[in-house]
């Protein structure tokens, strides 16, 4: 009996001292993994003030004393200082074992590890990126941004005048830029350049601004007088705030603006392509990473021709057989159809409170997650803005306040009605704002690690915007058959819906067409003749769209059909136990993630 005791003594000892190593072991990953994630998000937003207003309300836990409030700086040496923090990250997160993470920081680890390959990839690009397109520029974003620029504290207040004051160094950043671009040989051509000093002599309108009309102006005042009404700030204080907003912009960001419009005609002219991507040295393989990273989608571009296609015939098959039951109703072909009939909803509010009713059976509930109220408030873009923007989008609130979100709606590109109400579903719920909310609330109730804020999947966040945009053509049909609408006009709907996608499928191919095959613009043309669409103008107008702005119709049709790839594999998995409450579900608490991690996680999880 007492040889045995020590024995045992030794057998615990080994026991207690491998679970003390276990355990030490397993934290040392996970406290690197945390070190390396925090430095890369806090890195990711350093210098960036409106990035980080975005992305933190409250940057307090992550910053102890935030830089003095600016915009990002252009200059080749922060490109590369930008590359060199991904290629440390990628290094570091190499060393971690993901098993000895806790979940939720493993599939981050899992996230990351492609996403920072594929963005060094692209490092290695130089110039192919248009930050001054004149369809998206960071010229017309960033006057939106600023207009949204929340103001909770009074610190809010002197951050977003010091921003304001910052603007000249970031427009001069992004001239330089183009300099560097136009002496590479890949500055924009003669007429998008002509476009961008068109946009900044109109953005910041010298008329608007004498009259104090701008909406930098009267949003500025609105937002002030809520801090008053808070009591962060004096009343008698107003007009010496908007004194200096009126100063900044007239004396400040104006002259700003006018000095980046002469620095882009001066450089007008010096632009050798006219066509897509793959007509410029290095621009295939620009362009297959930037399609990687703006779809998740792993496939080749022939692969993913191929897949295109067969949805096309598909599709146009479907549309036959809709197009012949709409004859046989009416007499009449779908296109002889006038304007469309009156649709029930036309108030931006009221059509995303039906659209929030109509979704709760297939989607989860955010009051699972939260019992705080999410509110959204859909706005009007400016006049000043509505040639140069979107037919809508949504501002992302931040992390770690989802509780108020805007989405703007564009006036003279979106018809009220049907129109709206499908946009409102891409947009609001369950589109945009839903899955961002629910995810977020999601991802903070499961970890404090906030570097996946900071990780852009578009492909997924678009893909699920157009997959529910999908999804609320139903709805529609619903709505019309509530209303007593005819089975015309509900079959009309149904149409409608599929022409859309038939119309962003062609135009996806076009993009490889352009960017991938060099196809110029007389064969874009013919093409586009072949469909039905034989006006110049609009035909000249698709190719320059599609010309300035790669990938993006691939962001979203080809990210939609790999939802549905998705949901026919889930089906297949999970049999009788499938439902579309179930796999939205776990769309949501796994996303946003690039579309291979998100398969091998279905299968992982059965």
């Amino acid at each position: 009996m007492k040889k045995k005791f020590p024995c045992l003594f030794t057998a615990v000892f080994f026991l207690g001292f491998a679970a003390v190593f276990f355990y030490l072991f397993l934290n040392s990953d996970a406290r690197r993994f945390q070190q390396v994630t925090e430095h890369f998000f806090t890195s990711s937003l350093a210098g960036d003030s409106l990035s980080l207003h975005y992305t933190l309300a409250d940057p307090s836990p992550y910053l102890e004393a935030p830089d003095p409030a600016i915009l990002p700086v252009y200059s080749r040496e922060s490109r590369l200082a930008g590359a060199a923090l991904m290629e440390n990250t990628l290094t570091a997160l190499w060393k971690i074992d993901p098993q000895g993470l806790r979940e939720p920081d493993a599939w981050t680890w899992q996230l990351m590890i492609p996403w920072l390959e594929n963005e060094l990839a692209m490092a290695q690009c130089e110039y192919f990126e248009e930050p001054l397109s004149p369809t998206s520029g960071m010229h017309i974003e960033l006057p939106v941004l600023l207009s949204e620029y929340t103001l909770r504290s009074r610190d809010d207040l002197e951050d977003y005048l010091e921003i304001l004051d910052s603007i000249p160094a970031y427009l001069e950043g992004l001239g330089q830029y183009e300099k560097e671009k136009a002496a590479a040989g890949l500055f924009m051509t003669e007429e998008d350049a002509a476009l961008v000093v068109e946009q900044c002599d109109a953005i910041l309108s010298d008329d608007l601004l004498q009259e104090g009309k701008h909406f930098l102006q009267t949003g500025f005042e609105e937002r002030l007088d809520r801090l008053i009404a808070e009591g962060e700030v004096d009343s008698r204080q107003k007009e010496r705030y908007l004194s200096e907003n009126d100063r900044l912009l007239k004396t400040v960001a104006a002259p700003a603006y006018e000095a980046l419009a002469d620095t882009i005609f001066l450089l007008s002219g010096s632009g050798q392509y006219a066509g897509g991507l793959g007509q410029m040295p290095g621009g295939l393989v620009y362009y297959t990473c930037l399609l990687k990273r703006n779809t998740g989608f792993s496939g080749t571009p022939e692969e993913i021709v191929q897949l295109l296609s067969g949805r096309l015939q598909e599709d146009m098959q479907r549309l036959s057989a809709l197009s012949g039951e709409y004859r046989q109703l009416t007499g009449q072909t779908p296109d002889q159809a006038s304007v469309l009939f009156a649709f029930p909803f036309e108030d931006a509010q009221d059509i995303l409170e039906d659209l929030q009713r109509r979704m709760q059976e297939d989607f989860p509930s955010l009051s699972d997650l939260s019992d705080t109220p999410v509110s959204c408030t859909a706005k009007t873009v400016s006049e000043s803005l509505q040639a140069y923007t979107s037919p809508a989008f949504y501002l992302t609130p931040p992390i770690d306040d989802v509780s108020e979100n805007v989405i703007y709606v564009n006036a003279s590109s979106t018809r009220p009605g049907l129109e709206l109400y499908t946009t409102l579903a891409h947009e609001g719920y369950p589109g945009h704002l839903y899955q961002t909310v629910y995810s977020r609330l999601y991802e903070n109730s499961r970890t404090d690690n906030p570097v996946r804020a900071v990780l852009s999947f578009s492909g997924f966040v678009e893909g699920w915007a157009y997959y529910v945009e999908n999804l609320s053509y139903d709805y529609a049909v619903q709505v019309l058959a509530e209303s007593g609408a005819s089975e015309a006009q509900q079959l009309l709907v149904r149409i409608l819906g599929l022409e859309r996608n038939l119309q962003i499928n062609l135009y996806c191919l076009l993009d490889l067409s352009i960017h991938y095959y060099g196809a110029e613009r007389e064969e874009v043309h013919q093409t586009l003749a072949a469909f039905g669409i034989s006006d110049q103008n609009t035909a000249d107008a698709i190719f320059d769209y599609i010309r300035r702005e790669p990938t993006t119709y691939l962001k979203y049709y080809l990210s939609y059909l790999a939802i549905l790839s998705l949901k026919e594999e889930a089906q297949t998995l999970w049999q009788e136990q499938y439902s579309d409450l179930r796999f939205h579900t776990f769309l949501l608490q796994t996303g946003p993630s690039d579309f291979t991690n998100l398969k091998n996680r279905l299968k992982e999880q059965g």
